[in-house]
């Protein structure tokens, strides 16, 4: 026991060095990109200059004063970002993408502009849906539904009915419910009981 003492202590302090080294790093892309923490959150980008950052939106000034200033005018340019992408905080985080259009993250599933059509006939859950795999983004299976609320999934169609204020399905061991409130984002997904997955389902 005493003999490998000295060989544990060698190694957790070799395991420790490279964390110093890689916190010294990130410090020189923050203060060569104008960033700060806060505004890298916000989309500041620190492999880019302070030139770069600041006609994005996130550097007021190239001079190190005013990078305290940088996170509030950032938060603005976030906020604007978000509303012309129609993403929020929490669907950024689950992917949707505050660099592209309403449209294009709507047809991705993550803003209510694609699911007005749907609305109008009648129905919130008619149109074309695919399910997911969360890890991997590979189809889990193809849905349609008509405005009757009929189903068909991956062609075959299943039996639907209305539950917990969605519209529930099974296809073998897989079950779907759609959310019927489109205001509510990200309440649509599948499971399967038999694997114990689960992952989303997103509006075509």
């Amino acid at each position: 026991m005493m003999k490998t003492m000295p060989l544990l202590l060698t190694l957790s302090l070799l395991a420790t060095a490279p964390a110093h080294a890689i916190n010294a790093k990130y410090r020189e892309q923050l203060e060569r990109s104008g960033c700060t923490q806060v505004s890298e959150l916000q989309g500041c980008d620190i492999h880019k200059s302070k030139a770069e950052n600041a006609k994005a939106g996130f550097v007021t000034d190239a001079t190190p004063a005013a990078t305290q200033a940088a996170p509030a005018h950032g938060k603005a340019s976030y906020q604007q970002q978000l509303e012309r992408s129609g993403c929020t905080q929490a669907s950024e985080l689950q992917g949707c993408d505050i660099s592209k259009s309403k449209a294009e993250n709507a047809k991705a599933g993550f803003t209510t502009t694609s699911t007005a059509p749907a609305a109008s006939t009648g129905s919130p859950y008619a149109g074309e849906w695919i399910a997911t795999f969360p890890q991997t983004g590979a189809t889990v299976a193809k849905i349609r539904i008509d405005a009757k609320d009929q189903v068909w999934v991956n062609g075959k169609k299943v039996k639907a009915k209305k539950s917990d204020g969605g519209l529930m399905f099974r296809d073998g061991m897989v079950s779907y419910f759609i959310q019927g409130d489109r205001r509510l984002q990200n309440q649509d997904y599948w499971t399967d009981t038999d694997a114990g997955s689960k992952g989303p389902i997103n509006a075509q």
